[in-house]
């Protein structure tokens, strides 16, 4: 390692160098930037960072290494500050933390980070970092993913104000996703006279969202650049993270990557389903299985909010929980409207008299039931296509297609009350 204030005319350039509290508390990174590098690198402190980059010395560095852990989070305002600094002199910011919290890790990878990596470095997991740098593999595949918008993105039109219909699971495995993708299919497919309706599906399940593979769909990374800055989203950008289903169902999918839920607040939430509205006709949130802090804001914004539940304890405890969770907080729990996914057949009377007391012990209805599809609904899934495609005379598909008959049926209604 070279020191940089003990060495200020040392004739060979630093190709790179750390920036951190105490380099010390980061042995495995010394390790591989002396096998990356030798003797060409340096470390540096946080207050060191922004005098050293402007500098002349700092003209031939490549990148720098900043490696924080829990106890750096509080100074997230400068560390900012030195990724910006670095940014601006071309320089590019691997950032490597320890324990550190997901919101703290998004702002700044926001800031301008170009590379993370967790520490402990995994064995390798630098050098491929900085050969990434070096080489990066987006390059030559520039040309196709600028061609692929163009091909595939959405003219939007601002003249709507959609109908919101959310879907969410109260327990795993209810089919929440299954549904939500099927019926924006079938909301898009079962117009009967005029022209179609405008239909846009939601994946908020910034984790583990399915709706990308049950419709064999690429993850784009627009979704993650617009999820990042939605303050400054218009119709346009919203329009190019969307991915076009048969050229009738528009798509926004979950991100590639997995992100932490909170990085998204109510605010952000509200934003993208207004303007997801404003240029559709309906508008489908496939939510994730938990609940956040913006659930309260797709609930009060839903016209329909539809949760999943079987026949079955897990099911009805989490109902309750739920109830006494929304009422609480003097949320509209009366607005969910509760699906009965895989419901007994018409002549299983005991069934039948066991969804009628988990209705009423939990006091609620249970006006929508579907049929089990069998194994042919996963099928469907894992080859990408909606039920209609696959399976249209799956008997989960037809009360799907009933259920998105009414909805139509319902707006159509609506719009000529008005």
């Amino acid at each position: 390692m070279t020191s940089i204030s003990a060495q200020p005319t040392d004739p060979a350039p630093i190709a790179a160098c750390t920036i951190s509290r105490d380099v010390q508390n980061f042995d495995l990174l010394i390790e591989d930037m002396e096998g990356i590098l030798g003797e060409l690198w340096g470390d540096l402190g946080f207050d060191e960072a922004l005098p050293f980059l402007t500098q002349p010395d700092a003209a031939h560095l490549e990148f720098v290494a900043l490696a924080i852990d829990a106890i750096d989070e509080p100074d997230l305002a400068q560390l900012g500050a030195i990724i910006a600094g670095a940014k601006k002199r071309g320089v590019k910011v691997i950032l490597i933390a320890e324990d550190v919290t997901p919101a703290s890790l998004h702002q700044l990878l926001r800031q301008g980070a170009d590379e993370f990596i967790p520490y402990p470095l995994p064995e390798g997991e630098l050098a491929a970092a900085v050969e990434r740098l070096r080489h990066p593999p987006a390059r030559a595949e520039q040309p196709a993913e600028s061609a692929a918008p163009k091909a595939s993105s959405v003219k939007l039109k601002g003249d709507g104000d959609g109908i919101l219909i959310a879907v969410q699971s109260i327990a795993g495995g209810c089919g929440a996703s299954t549904l939500a993708t099927n019926l924006a299919y079938e909301l898009v497919t079962s117009a009967t006279k005029g022209r179609a309706p405008r239909v846009c599906l939601i994946d908020l399940g910034l984790q583990f969202g399915s709706v990308a593979t049950y419709l064999d769909l690429p993850r784009r990374e627009s979704v993650l650049e617009l999820l990042s800055d939605i303050d400054s989203m218009d119709g346009e950008s919203f329009g190019q993270a969307l991915v076009s289903f048969e050229n009738k169902l528009q798509v926004f999918t979950s991100p590639a990557d997995i992100l932490p839920l909170d990085m998204l607040g109510a605010p952000e939430v509200k934003k993208l389903l207004d303007v997801a509205r404003e240029h559709f006709d309906y508008v489908i949130v496939d939510m994730p299985g938990t609940l956040v802090n913006w659930t309260e804001t797709v609930l009060n914004e839903a016209q329909v909010y539809f949760a999943m539940v079987e026949l079955d304890m897990r099911s009805a405890q989490n109902t309750l929980r739920l109830k006494r969770a929304l009422m609480a907080e003097d949320l509209p729990f009366d607005k969910l409207r509760f699906v009965l996914n895989r419901a007994p057949k018409f002549t299983d009377l005991q069934g039948k008299a066991r969804v009628k007391r988990m209705a009423d012990s939990l006091g609620i209805k249970l006006d929508v039931q579907f049929p089990d599809g069998g194994k042919v609904v996963m099928q469907a899934c894992d080859h990408g296509l909606p039920l209609a495609n696959h399976a249209a005379k799956n008997p989960l598909r037809k009360e799907i297609s009933k259920l998105a008959a009414s909805l139509i049926a319902l707006g159509d209604t609506d719009a000529e009350a008005a």
